[in-house]
């Protein structure tokens, strides 16, 4: 019995590599063909100003939605799970980040004037998740799990006033979760990976 629950185990490990492997290969082949397509846009913008205003325009709309990769100034918060004996306090889960945290934090970056964020390199658009699944936490329909590293870019002077007294990231510290936050001149945070759709929001006429 035994035997076989382990030869099922290693056949869904087998599986999982196989279609990791197929979307790894069609993830590059995705971005081939968009580096090919961006090389005939600007060719064919080339000497021409109204196409190459239009082309500007896509690409200001493609950082806003979350579509390309983006670099700026900002700041890099970086949360852990509490390391005290879980055996000293009431309730074990009050060690643990849960997505509430996260999106406490990430409503103080937009507040703060945060122009992009990602968690864990994971972008966040307007249709972005995040749900709490015991330890781990899944974003964009990804499981991941501590530390979080989250990363945003905007004015640091002002996103930096998360660590302000009285605010989420001490109040974390005050339950002894592990949190650092640091200022950077470059970030970098990498494109949603996967696809935006709207089923409903359609163009006013």
């Amino acid at each position: 019995m035994q035997d076989k629950v382990i030869l099922g185990e290693n056949e869904l490990r087998a599986e999982v590599l196989r279609y990791k492997e197929r979307y790894d290969n069609i993830y590059r082949e995705l971005e081939k063909s968009e580096k090919e397509l961006e090389k005939e846009r600007q060719s064919s913008t080339e000497n021409n100003s109204e196409l190459e205003e239009k082309e500007t325009q896509i690409k200001q709309g493609n950082k806003m939605i979350g579509a390309s990769d983006v670099t700026g100034p900002g700041v890099i918060i970086t949360l852990n799970d509490s390391k005290l004996d879980a055996s000293k306090v009431l309730n074990s889960s009050d060690l643990l980040i849960h997505d509430g945290d996260i999106l406490s934090i990430i409503n103080e970056l937009k507040n703060a004037g945060a122009e992009a964020i990602s968690i864990n390199d994971q972008r966040l658009v307007p249709t972005s998740s995040i749900v709490c699944g015991g330890n781990i936490i899944e974003i964009n329909g990804e499981k991941t799990g501590a530390p979080f590293i989250i990363k945003a870019i905007g004015l640091p002077e002002l996103l930096s006033g998360l660590s302000r007294p009285g605010g989420y990231l001490q109040i974390l510290k005050d339950a002894t979760i592990e949190v650092d936050l640091k200022t950077s001149n470059k970030i970098t945070i990498p494109k949603y990976s996967g696809v935006i759709a709207y089923k409903y929001m359609k163009n006013s006429k």
